[in-house]
């Protein structure tokens, strides 16, 4: 049975990926910080009693154990996590953040995205690791699309901390590649929503759940999204097909959504109205411009669309679920969490 690491599983991502994984018949090991079990309870407990694995279902595959690996970073002990590891779906990393306080947020993102991922690169192909998933972000393509959608062809353009950090890991990915024949296949999804998800989606959710007015009823831009179970499905592709190797992805659902839109689909989810009225666009970007909201703004007024098409035609890759299913299974945890 082929023996895939995960790190970040028991992250919003993470879990979804593990979830697939097991059911399409591999066996999953989970990289997480920190063993979850007090030490004297070790010698009674199996892996079945682990509770980080409540969340999986009984599949064709197994969970062999979970590798607490501590803090991501150019120090890090890979060696009993790679141990027998046929593939690594690296999912862990310094997350974006609204208000970075690091004094130097470039070094501290590099610390983990950047020399972490280069350090457990080099540490998986120096145990025999056949092929490595990174999960990168569109952001490194840039924060807007003015003419025409992403693609895998145009030149990277990151633009904050975050992004540079995991454009300067997928270079260092595919250096490792060049020198070592690791199979390396970077990743580049757009916002990923689905069950159990947080920050600017979920605060949309509760917005449009309570009924809140929001002022999008004018706004026409067009974003690109993909359910966490759709991205989950894409990995598993990505680590099966023979010709993913070496590539770069930028993966979406495949509809793009206006804000509007967006809140609209929600609304039908949640089987209630949506609460739309017009606002003036420039005096919106002037009002979060003036709280220091710009990112935000950029995210429910500005445009960034992706091209998925060599996802689908190289890979042969169509998304299981559409854009109305992902949202009907994101309301559907949403109103089973407000009613415990």
């Amino acid at each position: 049975m082929t023996g895939i690491l995960v790190t970040g599983a028991n992250g919003f991502i993470g879990k979804a990926v593990c979830k697939t994984l097991i059911g399409a018949g591999y066996s999953v090991r989970r990289a997480i910080r920190r063993d979850p079990l007090p030490r004297d309870e070790k010698a009674h407990s199996n892996r079945d009693s682990d509770p980080t694995t409540s969340f999986l279902p009984q599949g064709k595959g197994r969970i062999d154990d979970f590798a607490a690996v501590g803090d991501i970073g150019p120090e890090t002990n890979w060696t009993n996590a790679l141990d027998g590891i046929d593939i690594v779906v690296h999912l862990a990393a310094r997350a974006h953040v609204m208000h970075e306080s690091a004094r130097d947020a470039l070094m501290q993102f590099r610390h983990t995205n950047t020399l972490g991922t280069h350090h457990l690169a080099r540490s998986a192909a120096e145990t025999g690791v056949r092929r490595f998933v990174y999960i990168s972000s569109v952001k490194v393509n840039g924060e807007q699309t003015v003419n025409a959608p992403f693609s895998e062809l145009d030149i990277p353009y990151p633009e904050d901390p975050y992004a540079v950090s995991k454009r300067e890991a997928e270079q260092a990915l595919q250096e490792i590649a060049r020198e070592t024949g690791l199979e390396v296949v970077i990743v580049r999804p757009p916002l990923v929503y689905g069950p159990h998800v947080k920050g600017n989606f979920l605060q949309l959710m509760k917005w449009v759940y309570r009924g809140i007015p929001l002022p999008f009823g004018n706004v026409n831009n067009r974003r690109s999204f993909i359910g966490v179970n759709n991205l989950a499905d894409f990995i598993l592709r990505c680590i099966q097909h023979s010709r993913a190797a070496g590539e770069t992805f930028l993966v979406a659902d495949g509809e793009d959504l206006s804000t509007a839109d967006l809140i609209k689909r929600l609304a039908q989810a949640f089987r209630r109205s949506p609460h739309l009225f017009r606002f003036p666009l420039r005096i919106m970007w002037f009002i979060t411009s003036m709280l220091g909201k710009e990112d935000l703004a950029q995210k429910l007024l500005g445009s960034l669309q992706i091209d998925s098409g060599k996802a689908r035609h190289l890979l042969e890759w169509v998304p299981p679920l559409s854009v109305d299913e992902g949202l009907f299974q994101t309301a559907a945890w949403y109103k089973r969490l407000q009613s415990k």
